[in-house]
């Protein structure tokens, strides 16, 4: 049951609202002054304040502060005359939720809390769902990044994951478009269903088909026992399906058969199967131009792309790179038993200029060999490949980016090595604390 407190100076308004707000089902109390609601807010728990702007000693703007203090997740709606709606409009700025403007009619008052009530509801559900993907992110494979972009990338898939829309990846080769259909999979229900990959560049037309499909016995020469298709095999679970753009257009058809009938037939059969997959699929090309050159079925364009995550490039989230430099290190120094710290000042300088054109599965194959060939406990630029320090012709970004990107940086270093402990990294970057917490909401930095 919702709880409303009302606030007004005149009883009888209080009484009104109270009489109106008990027959709808609410838990309502009543104040008749600002000093009266501070002290029922300091004692009890509220999800609605509704209170009148204009009162004696602490007005309706004094109850909302005092509320916003003490009860930040409660709503504040004034109540408020008609020449007082700029105040109001004023007071929203300030947190209120709403404002109803007197004379009022009762239904107002009634579609007002409803509203209220059920946006709170929707954003509480909302709270709980993320808390619940990111528990079940923890068993997952991760991506490291610090990058504005890649947190909306993540943004974006702990609000899909829970549906059964199909997805379509774009991206650039090595960008980790086959790591963040895994991780989809993971956070969602389907989690403990199986996850089927299949690359559609890598295998011949006529294997692919039967590798999707499956066939029954004797349906091609060397088909001597029934196989089942991997679309069968990821029944109640994800199917990812990487380069689709180079899927033949006879297994396209077919693809977009089984994506609107929920059903599949094997080769040489008559009779298909029921089967639920949610599909996720992966490409770097552009599928509008093999739409117009007919490469590419327009109506399975449609089918797969219900919801579209583009990846960006390593060259465009450079502020991933220390943090994916020092994952790395710790991966490859652990598996060839060195012990190696990090970059040196000059090294890593050297790998945030590169632009690198294959991205992180690159990034990653160089900080391989560096840890391999490291001498010393930093990576030197000797250790790096010679193409790292050939100049390219890209437009150099302002010295403020590079500067925020450095100081971001920085930041995030400092607070992961003091184990996210505010406190010790303010004090290791040789700044207060304040200044701590305005440069973290600043750069977007999670506390």
């Amino acid at each position: 049951m919702s709880r409303i407190l009302v606030v007004d100076d005149e009883k009888d308004i209080c009484k009104a609202i109270e009489f109106l707000l008990s027959g709808e089902g609410y838990d309502v109390k009543t104040a008749v002054s600002g000093e009266e609601a501070v002290e029922l807010l300091r004692k009890e728990d509220f999800d609605v304040v509704l209170t009148d702007l204009k009162m004696d000693r602490l007005d309706g703007i004094g109850v909302l502060e005092e509320s916003k203090k003490l009860s930040p997740e409660t709503a504040v709606i004034l109540m408020t005359a008609y020449a007082s709606v700029e105040s109001a409009v004023a007071a929203m700025k300030k947190g209120a939720s709403d404002y109803i403007v007197k004379p009022f009619i009762n239904e107002e008052i009634r579609l007002t809390l409803r509203r209220m009530l059920e946006e709170m509801r929707l954003r509480s559900e909302n709270v709980a769902l993320k808390r619940e993907l990111s528990h079940h992110r923890e068993g997952c494979k991760g991506i490291v990044y610090a990058s504005e972009s890649m947190q909306k990338i993540f943004d974006l898939i702990d609000n899909v994951a829970p549906t059964v829309s199909n997805i379509l990846l774009l991206g650039e080769s090595g960008t980790g478009k086959s790591l963040i259909a895994e991780i989809i999979h993971c956070v969602s229900p389907r989690r403990d269903g199986p996850f089927m990959s299949v690359n559609c560049s890598a295998i011949p037309e006529t294997l692919l088909e039967s590798e999707l499909f499956g066939y029954r016995k004797g349906a091609f020469t060397g088909a001597f026992s029934d196989k089942k298709g991997l679309i069968r095999i990821a029944d109640g679970g994800t199917l990812f399906l990487d380069e689709i753009g180079d899927m033949p257009p006879a297994v396209q058809a077919k693809l977009l058969k089984v994506l609107e009938t929920g059903e599949v037939m094997p080769l040489g059969d008559t009779k298909s199967r029921h089967t639920d997959i949610r599909l996720i699929t992966a490409t770097n090309q552009d599928l509008d131009g093999k739409i117009k050159d007919g490469a590419f079925r327009e109506d399975l364009y449609y089918r797969i792309n219900v919801i579209e995550i583009d990846i960006p490039p390593l060259c465009r989230r450079k502020e991933d790179i220390p943090l994916l430099a020092e994952h790395f290190v710790k991966k490859f120094a652990d598996q060839n038993r060195k012990d190696i710290k990090g970059f040196s000042e000059e090294a890593m300088r050297t790998v945030m200029d590169y632009n690198w054109p294959g991205n992180v599965r690159e990034f990653a194959n160089v900080i391989e060999r560096a840890v391999v060939l490291a001498a010393g406990e930093l990576i030197q630029p000797g250790d790096l490949p010679a193409k790292l320090s050939l100049k390219t012709e890209v437009a150099p970004a302002s010295l403020k980016e590079m500067m925020n990107v450095y100081e971001k940086n920085a930041i995030i270093l400092e607070y992961d090595a003091h184990g996210r402990d505010k406190e010790a990294t303010a004090r290791a970057l040789g700044i207060d604390l304040a200044t701590l917490y305005r440069k973290m909401k600043k750069f977007g930095i999670e506390g």
